[in-house]
């Protein structure tokens, strides 16, 4: 059996190429309903952990999920009764936890933990509390996302000033600061990958998210247990900045990121293809942070929290599925252009029998994704830590009849 994409030879029990990933034994020209990530999911489909966390996911994806669900649980029913400042907490810090998790589970950090920790995190959590500080504090603006709304308070017109620092300044200077550390990782040869742009942009997202939410609920943390509580307010607050915010950030700025990383060797840099990504995070952030402070001016308070959760979700969504479109042309695409250079005899080198975590069947050497189930080899963990397709016989040669490799290789530097 042949690709009729790539024109690889193929086993005859093969369900997609191994090259190109293409579904051979579909009709269709794409793979819409198999994402390249996590194949049992379709690409238009609101799955957050395979999008945000996409190596290993199909290991550890569960965990993950267990994990964010255990801490909104933990965050609501603190705020249910009252413990404001422990919902803020677990609120704010969820997410950068489990993300921690994340990077430790899959060597996301390649080894070097300090460097990526301080670049992709911690950088842009001091930068992004400085920046809000700078302009939460100066024009005291009363938003659902901030202290004024978890008291009750509302306003009675539209704060023109705060509508346009919220919704213009904060975006665009925003988006700025949540690209440094995540553009210098990308531009390492150890991190030049696709997925690496991707997962560092969110990160870097998430850690602005976590600043801006400490410093809009600083009196919340401070003020100590609360009696008098409208539980519905205080829930859907901690859910929209614990939960929402951070999503809806850290996408948007994976999206640009991932666009930096790009396809083939290294990484593409400043293309108009990354300019197009910021423009695109910049866009949803000004949606986002200019429609919850328009909702800021209803006099019901629940009402305007809700509404800005509604709001949010709805900017999610149309990130998620894009961020996963991304991801999944890219790693369409990358196997295919590292088809054609091994067809034009490109020298590639050897390596070990391998599996694929997703299914557990055996890849072809030199695979681009498993020809089983259709997972992307390059969705793994890194060396050092439980990888996707994990070698079988360390230090056995590989075998010598196989099909033409592809571009995945041992090493991370070598997968492009």
């Amino acid at each position: 059996m042949e690709c009729p994409q790539c024109h690889t030879p193929l086993p005859d029990v093969a369900h997609y190429c191994h090259t190109c990933g293409r579904d051979v034994r579909s009709s269709a020209e794409s793979r819409q309903q198999h994402f390249a990530v996590k194949p049992d999911e379709p690409v238009a489909s609101f799955a957050i952990v395979s999008t945000i966390m996409p190596r290993g996911s199909g290991q550890r994806g569960q965990t993950y999920r267990i994990t964010l669900v255990v801490a909104l649980v933990i965050a609501l029913l603190a705020a249910c009764f009252g413990a404001v400042p422990l919902a803020v907490l677990v609120a704010a810090f969820a997410i950068p936890v489990v993300y921690i998790m994340y990077l430790y589970d899959v060597n996301l950090w390649d080894d070097n933990p300090v460097q990526v920790t301080v670049m992709a995190f911690l950088l842009t959590f001091v930068l992004g509390l400085g920046f809000t500080m700078l302009w939460f504090v100066g024009i005291g603006t009363a938003s659902p996302g901030g202290s004024g709304a978890g008291q009750g308070a509302a306003v009675s017109s539209v704060n023109l000033a705060g509508l346009l620092v919220a919704a213009v300044l904060v975006p665009v200077v925003g988006e700025i600061i949540r690209q440094v550390g995540p553009v210098f990782l990308a531009s390492r040869p150890r991190f030049d990958d696709l997925l690496d742009g991707a997962s560092f942009g969110v990160i870097s997202g998430v850690a602005f998210a976590t600043a801006d939410t400490l410093v809009r609920h600083w009196e919340l943390l401070t003020g100590g247990f609360t009696r008098e509580i409208d539980p519905g307010l205080w829930m859907s607050l901690i859910f929209l900045e614990g939960f929402v915010k951070p999503l809806v950030i850290g996408t948007a700025s994976g999206i640009a990121c991932a666009e930096f990383s790009g396809l083939g060797r290294g990484y593409d840099g400043f293309t108009p293809r990354y300019f197009r990504g910021v423009a695109e995070a910049i866009l949803a952030n000004v949606l986002y942070f200019g429609g919850i402070q328009l909702f800021s001016n209803l006099e019901n308070a629940t009402l305007s929290v809700v509404l800005s959760i509604v709001w949010g979700l709805l900017i999610l969504g149309v990130l998620v599925i894009r961020m996963r479109r991304i991801l999944h042309v890219g790693l369409l695409e990358a196997a295919l252009e590292a088809a054609q250079a091994a067809q034009a005899g490109a020298p590639l080198p050897q390596a070990e029998q391998q599996f694929c975590a997703q299914c557990e069947m055996p890849m072809i050497l030199g695979s681009s994704f498993c020809s089983a189930c259709g997972a992307s080899s390059r969705a793994r963990a890194k060396d050092g830590q439980t990888a996707l397709a994990q070698p079988v016989g360390a230090g056995s040669p590989a075998p010598s009849a196989s099909p033409a490799p592809s571009a995945t290789t041992t090493t991370e530097g070598e997968q492009k």
